[in-house]
């Protein structure tokens, strides 16, 4: 079967625990991006493992990693090729399966606190712009898994997607995409500041303050309403 980012999501939206993740979906995610290495990794689960501690330190380190640099300032996907140059990152990490970096965070009350990574070695090709917008939908929807996890929230059928207008579940749809507000109004022909205005809209009517909190509301409470439906 074909890995798609549909079926990822719904692998996140399904998943019980922090464990599920790890286990079934960081190995579907190396292979939808054709990795080498994949993981889904929450620090406070890390920090108390003390085999994990040298990694950490390192991986973890502002001053010394440029990619976790990057991630923790600006919340965002990267790959190693936008923050330093090749000579530099063989220093940073000489391990030849992890010639080619690609991380991004996973973000709970505006505080990073996991991340996914995958490494490619050096006869890979290296991760490209299409990669980090796949990551940081991939993103989205783990950040929400772990706010609405964090909250405990019982399952309720999806009435919050009967609020908003079907221009404005378009618009949600593309943001569960990992789309900016800049691609969202090329795709549908209206300017970045409309975007902003509907998403302003969609944040009072569903009683939100984030992209991550919407995509909870929106995605997480029906696929987890419906699975609940199906097994009932």
């Amino acid at each position: 079967m074909t890995i798609s980012l549909k079926l990822l999501f719904e692998e996140i939206h399904q998943a019980k625990d922090e464990n599920d993740l790890r286990s079934h979906l960081a190995p579907k995610i190396g292979e939808y991006f054709a990795a080498k290495r994949s993981g889904v990794f929450f620090f406070d689960r890390l920090l108390g493992d003390r085999k994990f501690q040298p990694i950490l330190n390192l991986a973890l380190s502002l001053e010394h990693n440029p990619v976790a640099r990057y991630i923790a300032e600006r919340h965002t996907p990267v790959h190693e090729e936008l923050v330093t140059t090749h000579k530099s990152w063989k220093l940073i990490c000489p391990r030849p399966d992890h010639w080619h970096v690609m991380a991004g965070p996973i973000v709970d009350r505006g505080q990073i606190v996991g991340s996914v990574g995958c490494t490619r070695e050096k006869s890979m090709p290296a991760f490209n712009s299409q990669d980090l917008a796949d990551l940081s939908a991939i993103c989205l929807h783990l950040s929400a898994w772990t706010a609405r996890s964090a909250t405990l929230k019982p399952l309720q059928p999806p009435l919050s997607r009967d609020r908003l207008t079907p221009r404005e579940l378009q618009i949600a749809d593309l943001v569960a995409s990992g789309r900016t507000n800049a691609e969202i109004g090329n795709e549908l022909w209206i300017t970045e500041n409309s975007v902003k205005q509907a998403l302003k809209r969609m944040f009072r009517k569903l009683k939100v303050s984030s992209r991550t909190e919407m995509v909870a509301q929106l995605f997480a409470t029906e696929l987890n309403f419906k699975s609940a439906k199906q097994s009932s």
